[in-house]
C-alpha cells in the first residue's frame, strides 16, 4: 500500500553538532513523505512528488503541521510508571523506597500486562516509536511487554532484570535462573518481527560475579542481542562498586571483565567516568544513555556530553521513567539542554533532536531501519502540532525562523503536541483526555 503526507518535514542526515551544522540536516517547508508497505519510498518538495503519485494514492493535508522522524528512547523503565514523581531521595535509598516495592508487583502477570499496554500507548502518545525497555526480573514481565510492543508493530528492545544479591528476596534470582530464563526469552522473542533481547542486569551493584559472568556468557553466544544497564550514575553507587569489586580500576572495567561492554551494550547515564573509561567504551562501541531529567530528580550528576562525544562515544537521550520525571522526549531535550547550559555546552534544537532520532537510533545499532527518512527505513513518525496548546500557539505566530520554532517547542511542547504518531505508516494512539487514559 502506498500513502503520502504533505507537510513541512524536518530530518537529521547526521550529527549536526554544537553548532547546529545546517548541512546535517534537511527541512522541507512544503513536503511530502510518501510511503510504501510500511517503508520510506520517497521525501522531497510536495510540488514536484505530487505530480509523480498515481490518483489513487491517499494524500494526508498536515501542511500546517511538522513531520519528524519518531523519538526513540534509550533507557526507560515499564514498571516504574506508576512510581514516577515520587518524592525525594537519592538513588539507592529510591530504589529501596519505591522502584523495588513497584516491581514487586510485577509477580502478578495480569499488572504486568495492564501495565505493559498503559507504558507503550503513553510512550506513543508522547511520539516515541522505538524504547529500550527495563522490565522486572520476572519472566512474564518481559513476555508481557514484548507482546503489548508486538501487538502495537513497536520497534523494542528488552529483557528481564538480573539480580541476586543486595536487593530484595522477592526479585532476586540467581546465575542459573536468570541465565536460564533470559536464553528462553532469547530464544522466544528476539529478532521476532521489530523486537529485539537485551541481556539485563540491573546494575554490578546488585549481580554475583558469578551472575555477571553468565550474563557475558549469554553476551557471547547471542552477539546480536543488546546488553543494557546502568553505569556510574551517583558517586555513593560507584564507592560501593569499588569496595565490591576491590580488584577493578573502574565501575566500567567490571562490566568489560565479565564481557559485557561491547558493541549493542547501551549503560544509562555514565556521569562520573574518566578520560580512559571513555575511551574504553568508545574502543569497544558501547553507548551512553544521557538520562537528564532523572539525573536532576535524584541529584546524580550531570552529563558531560561533549566530553563523551569527543571520545567518540555514541550517545542517545532517555527519559529514565520513573527516576525521570516526563514520558515526553520533547521536555527530555529541554532538560537536557540546561544541563548542558550549566557546564557551558551547547544544545541547539537540531542536535537535540538528532540525540532523540538518528542519534539514538545510532546508539542502538538500528539506524539502517530507523532514524530519519531515507528511503527504505521504516516509517516510524510523528505529526508535531504547535496548537497544540495556548502557549506554543503563541510562541510559535512569533518565531522568526524554523530552528527558533524548534526550541521553542522543545521547551513549551508535550503530549498536547503530538498531533499523531505514525508506526510504519499506521495510525498508533492519539491525544486522550486524562479522563480516559
Amino acid at each position: 500500500m502506498k500513502q503520502a503526507f504533505r507537510a513541512s518535514i524536518f530530518h537529521c542526515l547526521a550529527d549536526p553538532g554544537p553548532h547546529a551544522d545546517a548541512s546535517a540536516v534537511e527541512h522541507i517547508e512544503d513536503g511530502l513523505l510518501v510511503v510504501e508497505d510500511g517503508r520510506v519510498a520517497q521525501v522531497g518538495e510536495a510540488g514536484r512528488l505530487l505530480s509523480q503519485l498515481g490518483d489513487d494514492v491517499p494524500v494526508q493535508d498536515y501542511r500546517d503541521k511538522l513531520i519528524v522522524p519518531g523519538l526513540i528512547d534509550c533507557h526507560v523503565h515499564c514498571p516504574q510508571v506508576d512510581i514516577i514523581a515520587s518524592y525525594g531521595e537519592q538513588l539507592l535509598d529510591w530504589l529501596n523506597r519505591y522502584a523495588y516495592p513497584a516491581e514487586m508487583q510485577f509477580a502478578d502477570e495480569v499488572h504486568a500486562r495492564e501495565v505493559a499496554g498503559f507504558f507503550l500507548d503513553e510512550l506513543l502518545r508522547n511520539g516515541t516509536t522505538t524504547a529500550a525497555v527495563f522490565a522486572t526480573v520476572h519472566p512474564h514481565s518481559a513476555d508481557t511487554l514484548f507482546a503489548a510492543a508486538e501487538e502495537r508493530n513497536m520497534r523494542l528492545v528488552g529483557g528481564k532484570v538480573l539480580m541476586d544479591e543486595h536487593c530484595p528476596d522477592a526479585l532476586r534470582d540467581d546465575p542459573v535462573s536468570g541465565y536460564e530464563d533470559s536464553k528462553a526469552l532469547i530464544e522466544k522473542w528476539h529478532g521476532r518481527g521489530r523486537l529485539g533481547y537485551a541481556i539485563t542486569p540491573r546494575f554490578a551493584l546488585t549481580s554475583s560475579e558469578a551472575q555477571l559472568e553468565a550474563a557475558g556468557r549469554l553476551a557471547a553466544e547471542y552477539p546480536d542481542t543488546w546488553v543494557h544497564t546502568h553505569l556510574a550514575e551517583n558517586q555513593e553507587e560507584v564507592d560501593e562498586i569499588a569496595r565490591q569489586f576491590a580488584w577493578s580500576r573502574s565501575y566500567l572495567d567490571v562490566y568489560d571483565h565479565f564481557g559485557l561492554l561491547r558493541e549493542r551494550s547501551v549503560f544509562a547515564h555514565c556521569l562520573h567516568l574518566d578520560a580512559e573509561d571513555r575511551k574504553l567504551m568508545a574502543g569497544k562501541g558501547g553507548t551512553g544513555a544521557f538520562c537528564p531529567t532523572s539525573n536532576l530528580f535524584l541529584g546524580s550528576g550531570m552529563f558531560d556530553l561533549r566530553s563523551m562525544t569527543d571520545a567518540g562515544v555514541r550517545i542517545g537521550l532517555a527519559t529514565d521513567v520513573g527516576g525521570g520525571t516526563s514520558m515526553s522526549m520533547l521536555r527530555t531535550m529541554s532538560e537536557a539542554y540546561k544541563v548542558l547550559h550549566l557546564q557551558g555546552q551547547s544544545l541547539p534544537a537540531s542536535r537535540a533532536l538528532y540525540l532523540a532520532t538518528l542519534g539514538a537510533a545510532e546508539a542502538l545499532y538500528l539506524d539502517e531501519h530507523i532514524g530519519n527518512f531515507a528511503p527504505g527505513k521504516e516509517a516510524d513518525f510523528i505529526v508535531l502540532d504547535t496548537g497544540g496548546s495556548h502557549i506554543t500557539a503563541r510562541r510559535a505566530a512569533a518565531a522568526e525562523t524554523l530552528d527558533e520554532l524548534l526550541f521553542a517547542l522543545i521547551f513549551l511542547g508535550d503530549d498536547r503536541n503530538v498531533a499523531a504518531t505514525y508506526i510504519c505508516g499506521a495510525t498508533g494512539p492519539r491525544r486522550a483526555a486524562p479522563a480516559d487514559r
